[in-house]
């Protein structure tokens, strides 16, 4: 047999199961058998046609937990069959500015698994194997989860988050979850906002000293207060909304440091005497850069609370309409994950 269901992505607003080929393998490529993908921000705002890199007809799927199935002749021997790994989705050209100064994550032609190429919604893909993460003391979920938390991780690099410094995290998806425990691993005094209780409570066990549900308080008055009158010394927007865009210059402490890593989907108008007059810092944070490792021993230590991130798993059959529910009420939605084997763990 050589075919192969997987979700794709038609449109927006319209997803299918199709059946694809399953791909043949090259010398330095990994066979996976795909056990669990979650869905991510970027599939979300694909779905409902705000994110301007997606291209259609699409496999949708980029955050992965598998299995090695085959290997190819010039594999080396530390992939073996068996082996659980997730993988770096990401695809650079190798010879744009970005790639030529070592930052192949922001690639002008960066090709993401699921956005503009094949993703990894389905039963088996082949990958270079320079692109695989192993561990053999993560599940699969788990697994599934360290894309994500990169994200997260590298944007808090980025703002060169240190030790008993205050940072606020705006967005506690799990791309902001990831940004907190990342900052409470650094020593930060970790500051969690969101507009939903349960994502509040999740981030406190990753760590946060403070919540701040800001459709029941002030967000300035609650940092003020939380702060000593400052503002927090780093805000990490991972949300990608034109008002919470503006509320990390506003907010942020002079001489701070503002983080973006969402896409705000509209032009954003600021005061630019605000970050002038503070002298702040605006970082830009696009996927990841050498992550992976820190991630996965950061998850092999038992510090993130796995089951409280992941709010709903589904099959394939169900996944379209798990997305589509999930465009619908976003708010108390973490991480969806898409089962490919009900023997996975």
């Amino acid at each position: 047999m050589n075919k192969q269901r997987a979700l794709v992505l038609v449109e927006p607003g319209r997803t299918e199961v199709r059946t694809i080929d399953i791909p043949e393998l090259s010398a330095d490529e990994v066979l996976l058998k795909i056990n669990m993908v979650g869905f991510c921000g970027g599939d979300l705002n694909g779905f409902r046609g705000l994110f301007e890199l997606q291209e259609y007809p699409n496999v949708l799927g980029h955050e992965v937990g598998a299995t090695v199935v085959e290997t190819g002749s010039q594999v080396p021997d530390q992939f073996k069959p068996g082996m659980k790994v997730t993988l770096n989705p990401y695809q650079n050209c190798g010879t744009c500015l970005s790639c030529r100064k070592g930052r192949p994550n922001a690639c002008q032609d960066n090709k993401t698994m699921g956005v503009r190429r094949p993703g990894a919604m389905t039963d088996f893909i082949a990958v270079p194997w320079q692109k695989l993460h192993a561990s053999d003391r993560l599940s699969v979920r788990e697994l599934a989860l360290v894309e994500p938390l990169t994200v997260g991780f590298h944007a808090v690099a980025r703002g060169r988050v240190m030790a008993g410094e205050k940072v606020a995290v705006i967005g506690c998806g799990i791309v902001g979850m990831g940004a907190v425990a990342a900052s409470v691993s650094r020593g930060a005094d970790v500051i969690a906002i969101d507009i939903d209780d349960a994502k509040m409570r999740t981030a406190k066990l990753a760590g946060a000293a403070h919540t701040i549900n800001t459709t029941k308080v002030d967000l300035h008055e609650a940092l003020m207060e939380i702060t000593d009158g400052d503002g927090p010394d780093v805000i990490i927007e991972a949300v990608g909304n034109p008002a919470t865009y503006r509320a990390a210059v506003e907010e942020v402490a002079y001489t701070g440091r503002v983080v973006y890593i969402g896409y705000a989907k509209k032009p954003v108008d600021y005061n630019t005497g605000t970050f002038v007059r503070k002298e702040i810092e605006i970082l830009g944070s696009r996927n990841c850069l050498g992550d992976f490792p820190d991630v996965i021993s950061y998850l092999e230590a038992g510090k993130f609370p796995v089951d409280a991130v992941i709010s709903k798993v589904v099959s394939l059959d169900e996944a379209g309409a798990a997305l589509a529910d999930w465009s619908a009420n976003p708010g108390p939605i973490t991480k969806i994950m898409v089962n490919f084997d009900s023997e996975s763990n």
